[in-house]
């Protein structure tokens, strides 16, 4: 039965030219999911809180398992690049705002 992962990645220091430049095909990446069995239901970046500069991951997936989810974020050209200092995946409850649910 499939569930949400809250995916939470950080960049490391001074990764702005890694960002930008591996992003097209990061976002080419979570489009193309589905072939993974994973599906992205949301995500962008995080933001500096003092001047907006990207600077983290936040993703929501829906997967059978967690193994599918690791897997799938091993496999994004973010992490292949050496961009995140840090990965967390979460199982995670979607209730409030999921459209599918009425709460």
């Amino acid at each position: 039965m499939a569930r949400f992962y809250a995916v939470f990645a950080t960049d490391k220091p001074d990764m702005r030219e890694v960002r930008e430049r591996v992003r097209p095909n990061h976002r080419t990446y979570l489009r193309s999911a589905a072939q993974h069995g994973v599906f992205v239901r949301l995500g962008g970046p995080t933001l500096a809180p003092q001047c907006d500069a990207m600077n983290g991951t936040l993703l929501v997936v829906e997967a059978d398992d967690l193994d599918a989810v690791m897997q799938f974020v091993g496999n994004d050209p973010y992490m292949k690049e050496g961009l995140f200092a840090r990965v967390e995946v979460r199982p995670w409850d979607w209730s409030l705002g999921n459209p599918e649910r009425r709460v």
